[in-house]
């Protein structure tokens, strides 16, 4: 990592940690001064750190529009072609203007995720037979770093690094994989190190979390930790091992009903059998204007959503089966009268446009809080399945893993006869669909190779900037190094213009 600009983003973020939180364990440290062995001097004060990486993912980091993970799922979804902007707003990621070494949303997200990897170096590193607390709290609080390290430096990879090619040797230049809070540069690791890296954080986070309860769903667990493995094995193609991690992760979870779906995403994500993992922003630490609410939910009355509120690719929901309970959450019309009836009020001064979404619901017109779908069961069956159907022969049961979710959605769903691409085909409409707006598609674009298309569709040229297509393995598929990165690390390497 560069050493100015790292450095001072470590600090900052300390500083934050000890003086934002409220969960359990936590006391309000200094602001300043802290050192790493104060950290973990005692898995109180270890507690407290580990409380801040939770809260770090829904701080702002520069504008309002970079929100922790919430606002990077929505860059995510807004680089493919199923999240359409109806207004030109908020359009850097839309136009693909981030992959600018240059551009500040480039150096927040690359800052962002490198912040949350040293915090978690430091627990990971400092917590020993000197810290104080009993070693189920400390392994408690170890497995969780290792998480949130392999899971930052999964993001970054697959946005900074070409993509991961299964079967091949992956030679390719990734990212620096970070397993200590140095502010030294570092060189980077190609691809193929950077997932054996992640790989082994995983494993091991597995091993120290099993059988270990959680506090709430804002924090990580054994299931987190198989679900991201399964995640993983699925982006390298090692399909037989993203079906057990799938199958295992998703094991005392439950799909919502057809009921509760129809409501649409809130704040209820404690209570619900749906989520694994899911940012809980508590109303004492909102950023109002900030929030992923604040963007992508219906009715928060916002600039962004009174002028931008995000439609569907249209293409897409005429995919959507009439019996299908996602079908209500995107309206055609735009006119919401589904959540009038439901008493849910849309300002008088929001713009209408078709195919909006009533998928995400903020508390009110004035809180934007929705909880952050990190991580949901219903991925756990559309990995199971689209592993199995890559797999030679496993057709029966990549239909059956479907069919489980596709059930739970639609009653008059039957069990696929689809076979081969046609199977494929149908599982990635289910997983397009399912996962809108929770940081999914230009992922699975790149990890597949496959063009961006938005031709067609209510995309709009004037909004993208021209930016409808771009074929697969084109150079801007993966994100220049930032610039100042670039500047201050002499190990440092730059992508292909």
């Amino acid at each position: 990592m560069k050493k100015i600009i790292y450095s001072i983003f470590f600090v900052m973020t300390v500083s934050f940690i000890f003086s934002a939180c409220s969960e359990d364990w936590l006391e309000v440290l200094p602001t300043d001064g802290v050192s790493d062995a104060g950290v973990t001097a005692s898995t109180r004060t270890a507690m407290a750190s580990l409380n801040g990486i939770h809260r770090a993912l829904y701080v702002r980091y520069g504008s309002q529009g970079r929100c922790g993970l919430g606002a990077w799922f929505l860059h995510i979804d807004e680089q493919g072609e199923d999240m359409v902007f109806n207004y030109a707003t908020w359009t850097t990621h839309l136009r693909w203007l981030h992959r600018s070494a240059t551009s500040s949303y480039n150096e927040r997200n690359w800052l962002m995720f490198y912040g949350w990897i040293a915090n978690a170096n430091v627990l990971i590193n400092g917590i020993d037979e000197n810290t104080t607390g009993s070693q189920d709290e400390k392994d408690y609080i170890i497995g969780q770093a290792l998480l949130y390290r392999a899971y930052c430096h999964y993001q970054l990879v697959q946005q900074y690094g070409n993509r991961y090619v299964p079967g091949g040797g992956n030679t390719q230049l990734g990212v620096p994989y970070m397993t200590e809070a140095t502010t030294e540069g570092q060189p980077r690791n190609t691809v193929e190190e950077v997932y054996q890296y992640i790989n082994q954080d995983i494993d091991d986070a597995i091993i120290i979390l099993e059988g270990k309860s959680r506090m709430n769903k804002s924090h990580l667990n054994v299931d987190v930790a198989r679900g991201l493995k399964a995640r993983v094995a699925l982006t390298m193609g090692n399909y037989a091992t993203a079906v057990t991690y799938a199958q295992q992760a998703r094991v005392g979870y439950e799909l919502m009903d057809s009921a509760t779906y129809h409501l649409g995403f809130y704040t209820g994500s404690q209570g619900s059998g749906e989520y694994m993992w899911a940012t809980q922003i508590q109303e004492d630490q909102t950023d109002k204007w900030g929030n992923y609410g604040a963007y992508v939910s219906r009715n928060f009355s916002s600039t962004s959503i009174r002028r931008n509120p995000r439609s569907i690719n249209n293409l897409l929901y005429d995919q959507i089966a009439d019996t299908d309970v996602r079908k209500i959450l995107w309206d055609p019309t735009g006119d919401h009268l589904d959540l009038e009836a439901r008493g849910i009020e849309i300002v008088a001064s929001a713009k209408r446009y078709p195919y909006t979404n009533q998928k995400f619901i903020a508390v009110s017109t004035s809180d934007s809080r929705v909880d952050v779908p990190n991580m949901r069961v219903s991925e756990m069956y559309l990995i199971e399945a689209e592993a199995q159907a890559r797999r030679q022969g496993n057709d029966p049961e990549a239909a059956a893993a479907l069919y489980t979710m596709a059930v739970a959605r639609d009653p008059s769903y039957i069990l696929s006869i689809n076979t081969g691409q046609d199977l494929i085909d149908e599982i990635m409409i289910q997983r397009r669909v399912e996962l809108w707006g929770e940081g999914q598609r230009f992922f699975d674009l790149k990890r597949l190779n496959l063009d961006l298309d938005r031709t067609g569709s209510n995309h709009r040229e004037s909004v993208n900037g021209g930016l409808m297509q771009v074929p697969a393995g084109d150079t801007r598929w993966t994100s220049l190094i930032p610039q100042d990165e670039m500047d201050a690390n002499p190990l440092m390497v730059q992508n292909d213009l």
